[in-house]
């Protein structure tokens, strides 16, 4: 079976560490078809470019290619503002890697421009639309656990500085682990539950400066700009009420990334920074006295990024609403920012932005397409 529609051309621009996930992920759908990539470094440019079998551009060449419809934006969060603006106001389609921007103001610029143009607007983290999450879905929209009232969301850790090639960027304003890894557990929780109505927050910072240890940047002294640890309540349009934390203070921990508790039972949802499971559940009527594996009803478990601009260009193809999009990415960095604030000030910051939960995926699909 293949996708009845014309494939669109998409472009990459930003062709560092994340870029060859995007590659490898487009690869698998029919919808997507990767015309040029470009970087500010044209050597990493011309390198990605030879790998994934598409022609290196700069981007200039890559804004004004005719058959490129879709660009996704890889750049660093600081300049995804800069660049989404770049992209639309060539006449493009844009996805871009999350945060969407790193300021709220910016982001809603984007979007007033992109319907300005009449043009659609994307953004990660797209892993909520993988096997596992969908699931999940699938599981709290079939009563599987009655109403949901409460949860939990961890990510916590020790920081990138171990691991990353180039990891300062992460202590700098525009990261921490709030806007770098936060977008997943946040996505994740409104894809199942639906919009955040307030947060209350506390925000701290253990560190003025980090020790790299990576390889790459051994021993070099990171200067903390950003929190780096973050503990909140949010509570959500439909009443539930989920604590979470989201840390690069913690050197080991055990808790489930996510767990949501309903009237007739408990869901550990995996970790959103993943596209498969496990997933298990506890029901209260079930015979089993503890949790249950669940086998996962949809594909897309491996690593699949790019499937959220897949579901984008089915968008742009069919007028259909896209599931990662902008208005949904504009929605959580405004409860990312509330929470610094929240902190700040001592009180509950109300959310202004009511976005629709994404439409669930269809069962049954096809490796490689996404609609039936």
């Amino acid at each position: 079976m293949t996708t009845p529609h014309k494939p669109v051309g998409i472009g990459i621009i930003g062709c560092g560490k994340i870029s060859q996930a995007y590659f490898n992920g487009a690869s698998t759908f029919e919808i997507l078809k990767v015309i040029g990539c470009a970087d500010i470094n044209p050597a990493a440019a011309k390198a990605q470019a030879e790998q994934n079998g598409c022609e290196a551009m700069t981007v200039e060449e890559l804004l004004a290619h005719p058959e490129i419809e879709l660009v996704i934006n890889l750049t660093i969060p600081a300049a995804h503002a800069e660049v989404s603006k770049r992209i639309l106001e060539s006449g493009k389609h844009s996805y871009c890697e999350k945060p969407i921007t790193v300021e709220i103001e910016e982001a809603n610029e984007i979007l007033s421009l992109a319907k300005e143009k009449g043009l659609l607007v994307g953004s990660a983290p797209d892993t909520f639309l993988g096997g596992g999450i969908q699931t999940c879905r699938q599981i709290i929209d079939s009563d599987g656990i009655g109403q949901v009232v409460s949860g939990t969301a961890f990510m916590m850790s020790r920081g990138p500085e171990s691991w990353h090639p180039n990891p300062g960027f992460y202590y700098l304003n525009g990261g921490g682990p709030v806007l770098d890894m936060a977008p997943y557990y946040l996505t994740a929780l409104v894809n199942l539950i639906g919009p955040v109505a307030s947060v209350r927050a506390s925000t701290s910072k253990a560190f003025e400066t980090r020790i790299a240890t990576c390889k790459e940047r051994n021993g070099e002294e990171l200067p903390v700009e950003v929190s780096t640890h973050c503990a909140a309540i949010l509570e959500f349009v439909s009443g539930a009420v989920v604590t979470a934390t989201f840390s690069f203070d913690v050197p080991k921990h055990g808790h489930s990334p996510i767990e949501l508790y309903g009237t007739k039972g408990s869901l550990k949802v995996p970790d959103p920074n993943t596209f498969g499971g496990p997933v298990t559940q506890y029901n209260m009527d079930s015979e089993a006295e503890g949790w249950e594996e669940i086998p996962l009803t949809f594909g897309y478990e491996e690593n699949m990024r790019s499937i959220g601009a897949a579901d984008m260009a089915y968008a742009i193809r069919t007028g259909r609403p896209h599931r990662a999009n902008g208005d949904l990415a504009a929605h959580v960095l405004e409860i990312m920012h509330a929470f610094e604030a929240a902190s700040k000030e001592g009180v509950t910051i109300e959310i202004n932005s009511c976005p629709e939960r994404p439409a669930p995926l269809p069962t049954g699909l096809v490796k490689g397409l996404l609609d039936d």
